[in-house]
Formats: structure tokens, sequence, C-alpha cells
């Protein structure tokens, strides 16, 4: 038996509304801006990555520590935090041998608490 489905997935006019699709054009940033906004949420993406900015709320900490904490080794802490330095998510600070990792700012906080308040409606 066949089962049909209506997704409203699709539009049976074929008009265009003008006025919405310039207004959306209007206020659609520069491609440029998305591809880095895509970026961003693309580190987003990794279960590691997530749980280093959640313990960086905490307090800054240095790799041997989230190591520890995630039961992972160091190699593999150094090369998420690379790629959250290079997404601007994350920064450093060197205390004679041992290099110490912050959130960038409060917008990643901001960011993580948003997607977290939405994943749980």
């Amino acid at each position: 038996m066949s089962e049909n489905r209506n997704y409203g997935d699709s539009c049976s006019c074929s008009v265009i509304h003008e006025d919405i699709v310039n207004k959306a054009r209007e206020i659609m940033p520069q491609e440029e801006t998305l591809y880095d906004l895509a970026e961003l949420f693309k580190v987003f993406g990794d279960t590691t990555r997530i749980k280093i900015i959640c313990a960086l709320f905490e307090s800054e900490m240095c790799v041997c520590d989230i190591a520890a904490l995630l039961c992972m080794n160091q190699s593999a802490i150094s090369h998420q935090l690379r790629v959250l330095k290079q997404a601007r998510l994350v920064k450093y600070r060197k205390d004679g041998k041992i290099v110490y990792y912050s959130l960038d700012d409060d917008h990643i906080k901001q960011i993580f608490d948003l997607g977290l308040i939405h994943i749980k409606e």
C-alpha cells in the first residue's frame, strides 16, 4: 500500500512575491561573510572541540589539564586547540614553559548557550 505524505516542501503556486524576495535580498549578508559563518559553525561540529570549549567556561587550562579531563592524549588536544585558535574561539598565554588556553571572548559562551537552549527545546 502506498502512503501519501505531504511534507509541505514544495509550493503549488507560480507567483513570485517580489516584495518578500527583495526584502530578504537586502538583509542577506555578503557571500564571503556567509562562507565565514558556515566555517565557524563547522568548528562547533566536533564533540571534542565542544568539550574543550565547555571546559574553558570554568577556567583557563593548559593542554595537560584538558587532556586529563577528556582522557585523551596531549597531541589530540593540541590539534583541536589549533583548530579552535584558527577560528578565533580560543586564545592562549604563556607562563614560562606552560601555555594556558581560554575562550577568546564572551561571544563564544553566548553561541554555545544559544545552541544548547535550542536543542533542549
